[in-house]
């Protein structure tokens, strides 16, 4: 048997996305940008793909730029926002557990005389909403808070940053990275008040290679890369319109958000119980979670050993962030949990195809882990 249950990391291609990328390769291969009925044809693709990303967030079809994905998303987002609105204030507030493709940008402005706040946590991953507002100041250009942890599922209070916004009148752009919620709960930028907005194709059973940014009407972000005028000169570069497409047939064939999120917390429920009757399991993620994502720690088995543990018995699921590769936790350091748990955290992820059959085989694989490994151990 085999468990597949790392789908933060990314989820397999759903039939209708395969189907869609399959029928681009073969009949419409033009370049969207050639003026011929190829390209003409191509073209139309692409713009049923902008309407069906953008029917997704509620949103216009012209504030959707696409981009190869998540990580180059977040960066038009941070470094377009950042140089384009200079002259109103050089301060970038973002939370201490937000993804490596928006803090790594953030510290590169840094170097570059940026003024640089971040917010802490709580041990539940939760930003300072009083730091924030304590932070906020008529020269903050840019505020970045992420939807979803990619590490624990906490869902951060994005709604709050616009309030405080208005309250100090300052002129800073909201960015959002979206991706780890993306499909699994309601989004819909305009009424969060947020400006810029990140997601992504293969986090939703689509393929990779493929991305979208959100960019509210009006607002201007400057591009980090030259070229053509593909995607408004915001993201020049012929579009690789096998994956976006397959990116929008992903998207349309979304079950509907809020049944979907009832059977998954009902799964994560389930798994918790299970994980319950086993002994020195500690769960790292808040109760109110979102379900697809549950961070726990097998306390007393490093998580490099557990998961290679697991893997051997085709059990799959990650120690983190998959862009950490094997690095300490950053987002759990800035929780400010133990050490042991931090060493020996894993992260479990659904999809809407995961099956209490493969928890039931998670559940064994752990257990036999503890009685295997800790019996070395201490022999």
């Amino acid at each position: 048997m085999e468990a597949y249950l790392d789908n933060s990391a990314t989820t397999p291609v759903c039939p209708e996305a395969v189907k869609a990328v399959n029928n681009v390769l073969t009949n419409y291969w033009g370049n969207p940008s050639s003026l011929h009925y190829g390209g003409i044809e191509a073209a139309q693709v692409l713009d049923n793909a902008r309407h069906s990303i953008a029917r997704t967030l509620s949103c216009d079809d012209d504030e959707i730029i696409f981009t190869s994905g998540g990580t180059e998303a977040n960066n038009l987002a941070v470094f377009g926002a950042a140089h384009a609105y200079r002259s109103r204030g050089m301060r970038i507030i973002i939370s201490s557990v937000e993804h490596p493709s928006v803090n790594e940008p953030v510290n590169q402005l840094e170097k570059q005389g940026y003024d640089v706040i971040r917010l802490h946590t709580d041990k539940e991953g939760r930003f300072d909403e009083r730091q924030l507002l304590a932070a906020v100041n008529s020269a903050t250009s840019l505020i970045s808070i992420m939807a979803v942890n990619n590490e624990v599922g906490t869902i951060q209070a994005v709604e709050k940053i616009k309030q405080a916004v208005r309250r100090f009148n300052a002129p800073a752009l909201i960015h959002c990275d979206a991706v780890q919620a993306f499909g699994k709960i309601p989004l819909k930028p305009s009424a969060l008040g947020i400006d810029l907005m990140t997601v992504s194709s293969h986090k939703i059973h689509g393929p990779k290679g493929a991305g979208a940014l959100y960019v509210r009407k009006g607002v201007k972000i400057a591009p980090h890369i030259f070229g053509g005028g593909q995607e408004q000169g915001r993201r020049p570069g012929t579009e690789p319109l096998p994956a976006i497409a397959g990116f929008a047939a992903a998207a349309d064939a979304l079950p509907d958000i809020r049944i979907q999120l009832e059977k998954t917390t009902q799964l994560r429920d389930y798994m918790l119980g299970r994980l319950s009757e086993l002994n020195n399991i500690v769960v790292n993620s808040p109760e109110d979670a979102l379900p697809y994502v549950t961070n726990i720690s097998v306390l007393g088995i490093p998580s490099e050993v557990m998961l290679n543990y697991l893997s051997e018995m085709n059990v799959y699921v990650s120690g983190g962030s998959a862009c950490s590769k094997g690095k300490r936790s950053r987002v759990l350091s800035a929780m400010n949990l133990e050490q042991e748990r931090i060493n020996s955290a894993i992260r479990i992820s659904f999809s809407r195809y995961t099956t209490k059959a493969e928890i039931d085989y998670l559940i064994e694989g752990i257990s036999s882990a503890q009685k295997s490994i800790m019996k070395r151990t201490f022999k």
